[in-house]
């Protein structure tokens, strides 16, 4: 059935929808449709209530509105299958065609190509079914059609001992091996191809059935009734067989689906073997609260959130948690790729297949299944890999017209050899004209695409980039222009209080205890820094109370019944605070060294400035070195001081800085850019940066993955540093070359290939491209556009 045709359940109303142009909703990892914007309103509102009487109503039998009510004026129909009813069977979708989408195995209505799995099964590491049965078929169809070229071949290489054999009895026997060939081992082929010609969506299955069945029926028919072959057939006076010309086609078209059904699974292998770190058990504690607690061994799939997990030393951390007891040092090479362990304590976060190292640690589960860090990781490749990148809209555009015209193109060659060739003309044009379907078969310019994307998006999952989807793949190719954030992109982002001078007659103790309090409320990294430095100091931290924020400027709050303001000079100034100008001349020989100043203010009265140092990260310079070298500009949009912005920029080299830049003003600069006509990829830590992340033609999140980073950014660093801007952008550009090399190849074997099959070669050499050369040539094709697709896997994209 064609896409329009399809059918799916309204989880609302009950209403049978079709996918195409209806409203839709995304809820946990699953696509929803709704007969109306009123429905969809209604299940986003509760998307789990809705489903849980979605799921109550299926059970009953019963719609939303009745046995036989009606819902905007739609008559209810049951939908051929529903997400909401299969929580534990596999979705399959097509990956040319992402809104197909169907419970079980099939293959694709429009384009006939093998449906994938939506989600990532990751315990299932060995051949899919698919690629089992496939298999299993073309060896079948090996073992068949050896022996029939044999037979067939016999006569022409002068083989005598075949003479003896009645023709009759001859083409019964080469019947006998070509039919479990073309109706077994081809079946799914042909089913594919007779399904395309009943709803019209022609693709490369059309020609393999038309070729294949127009070669054996005609066969067939000189096999029992040979009186009926016009004379125009005869070769030798007797009408020619095409038995092992059906069979080899069916036999080689199934090894080109075997070797893309497998270079397909290769391009998994990677995130499998991520997956592979988390361990398949856990120690699970009962009776966590009480005396005499015991350690019990679950399978993974049993924790739950809120389960009290004991990690011993030497683990795996089963899932994402927090450090409840016990003190150690996890290896995160995995996700960081930094070889140093980090050391966690008590309220520390843990993820989940991290190396616990030193310490034996008790964790309370946070994030289990498919919310933790590394699955939300593998679905997010999964995703990219299956997207389409803007560039096969061409590829899609060509398809449209291609195969009609192919067959066309066979007809034409078969009435042109029919009238105009020499004898026997008839037996030459069905050979030219199937020869003509066969090798035209536009699986090399369906592949051409996906497969690069596939393999370009696993290949940047190796190196920690995450690219969100296909789109962006060839956009970040596009990229002139590259701004980037100071804390946490440029630095390490775990700044550390260096100075603290104070004012007047204010002891640094009382200055350091009254500050902790206010930014013990703040989420930002510098207030963290002051948080660290007073209890590594052993200074009491007090309660803070009226906590505001104002963004890019300061906190306030209210400690002991005294007003503590802590921000910018300028944030002070407006709020009356005075010696503002001695304070700033304090500030300025640490700005000027490139560390970050902040203001403290009790009441109206300045106490202390404070120099907070933020190391620059080992990798940035080298990193900077190679985008520049990549031909890109590099912007650095900060909300530090002038001072302190032009000593990091001046030693990185940068070619451009602006300090003092709002969230707001970070998103004006970014848009104001992107009217003069640049491409600009926006680079900040995914939550503080959301605005000028989301403005920009490419939002790139440093860190590891979290979830508002990976939703809000088209690409995600999980090691969290520059060298993963230049491992993007080098992959797009490899990548998106690697596709145009395989369209490229495919536009040209499709044009060449053409002329030739339908005889070009024969007024001059009298060659007649065999049928099965043909087919031959065709699976070549896809071998080697996937051949070439795979070669992104061993892609160099960061200096060593």
């Amino acid at each position: 059935m064609s896409f329009s045709q399809i059918t799916m359940t309204d989880p609302v109303c009950g209403m049978q929808v079709s996918p195409a142009g209806s409203a839709k909703s995304e809820f946990q990892g699953r696509t929803y449709f709704f007969c109306c914007s009123g429905c969809k309103t209604k299940f986003d509102a509760s998307p789990s209530e809705v489903l849980a009487r979605h799921a109550e109503r299926q059970s009953s039998g019963e719609s939303a509105c009745g046995s036989h009510g009606s819902c905007c004026g739609g008559d209810h129909a049951k939908a051929d299958w529903d997400p909401a009813d299969v929580a534990d069977d596999a979705i399959f979708t097509c990956p040319m065609h992402p809104e197909i989408e169907q419970v079980g195995f099939g293959d694709c209505p429009i384009c006939g190509m093998d449906l994938e799995p939506k989600f990532l099964d990751v315990s299932d590491t060995g051949d899919d079914p698919q690629l089992t049965d496939m298999k299993r078929r073309f060896w079948i169809g090996v073992a068949l059609s050896l022996p029939l070229l044999f037979l067939a071949m016999g006569p022409m290489l002068g083989w005598r001992w075949l003479d003896w054999m009645p023709s009759q009895i001859f083409g019964l026997l080469q019947l006998a091996f070509a039919t479990p060939v073309v109706f077994y081992c081809g079946w799914p082929l042909l089913v594919r191809g007779v399904n395309s010609f009943r709803t019209m969506n022609l693709n490369m299955f059309s020609l393999i059935v038309v070729g294949s069945l127009a070669a054996y029926c005609f066969s067939v028919v000189v096999t029992f009734l040979p009186s009926v072959i016009p004379e125009a057939f005869f070769e030798n006076g007797t009408p020619p067989l095409f038995f092992e010309a059906a069979a080899v086609i069916i036999t080689l078209v199934l090894m080109g689906q075997v070797l893309e059904l497998r270079a397909r699974q290769q391009t998994g292998g990677a995130i499998r073997e991520l997956m592979k770190l988390t361990p398949e058990s856990a120690h699970r504690i009962s009776n966590p609260s009480e005396m005499g607690e015991t350690d019990s061994e679950v399978s993974l799939e049993e924790v739950k959130k809120g389960d009290h997990l004991r990690v011993r030393p030497g683990e795996k951390v089963p899932v994402d948690g927090r450090v409840l007891r016990g003190e150690t040092t996890v290896d995160e090479s995995m996700l960081t790729g930094e070889p140093m362990p980090e050391k966690k304590l008590p309220g520390d976060d843990v993820t989940g297949g991290t190396l616990n190292q030193s310490g034996s640690i008790v964790i309370e589960a946070v994030s289990v299944g498919n919310d933790t860090v590394l699955s939300r990781i593998v679905q997010m490749v999964f995703d990219a890999q299956r997207s389409r990148a803007p560039i096969q809209k061409l590829a899609d555009t060509v398809a449209s017209y291609f195969v009609p015209a192919v067959i066309a193109c066979a007809v034409l060659t078969f009435i042109g050899w029919s009238l105009f060739g020499p004898d026997p003309r008839l037996a030459h044009a069905l050979v030219a004209a199937v020869a003509v379907l066969i090798i035209a078969c536009p699986c090399a310019l369906g592949l051409a695409t996906p497969m690069s994307v596939m393999v370009g998006v696993g290949r940047g999952a190796k190196e920690g980039v995450l690219i969100k989807n296909a789109e962006m793949l060839e956009l970040m190719e596009k990229v002139d222009t590259v701004i980037v954030d100071k804390t946490g992109t440029l630095t390490q982002g775990r700044p550390e209080l260096t100075s603290i001078e104070t004012m007047g007659n204010w002891d640094e103790a009382d200055v350091l205890s009254l500050t902790a309090a206010v930014e013990n409320q703040s989420e930002h990294p510098l207030a963290d820094a002051v948080v660290r430095r007073a209890k590594t100091e052993g200074i009491p931290i007090g309660e803070a109370t009226d906590f505001q924020s104002v963004s890019g400027c300061g906190v306030e709050a209210t400690v002991d019944g005294r007003k503590v303001r802590i921000g910018k000079a300028k944030f002070l100034a407006n709020l009356s605070v005075t010696a503002i100008e001695d304070a700033k001349r304090i500030a300025e020989p640490h700005q000027q060294s490139g560390s970050t100043a902040i203001f403290v203010a009790v009441d109206t009265e300045l106490v202390a400035v404070m120099a907070i140092s933020d190391p620059i990260k080992k990798s940035t310079s080298p990193a900077l070195r190679t985008l520049h070298d990549l031909g890109l500009k590099i912007v650095m949009l900060t909300g530090d001081a002038e001072a302190t912005a032009k000593a990091v920029a001046t030693k990185l080299g940068i070619d451009e800085y602006h300090a003092g830049v709002s969230a707001e003003e970070k998103h004006d600069f970014v848009a104001k850019l992107r009217c003069d006509g640049h491409v600009v990829a926006m680079a900040g830590d995914g939550i503080n940066d959301a605005p000028a992340l989301a403005q920009a033609d490419v939002g790139i999140a440093m860190g590891t993955g979290t979830g508002v980073a990976m939703e809000s950014a088209g690409v995600t660093l999980v090691r969290g540093d520059l060298r993963g801007i230049a491992a993007a952008e080098t992959l797009s550009r490899k990548t998106m070359k690697n596709i145009r090399q395989n369209l490229w190849f495919a536009f040209l074997y499709n044009s060449l290939g053409i002329p030739i099959a339908a005889g070009l070669l024969y007024p001059v050499f009298g060659v007649l491209l065999s049928p099965m050369i043909a087919a031959a040539a065709m699976s070549l094709s896809s071998v080697s556009v996937i051949t070439n697709a795979l070669r992104l896997r061993n892609a160099k994209l960061v200096n060593s």
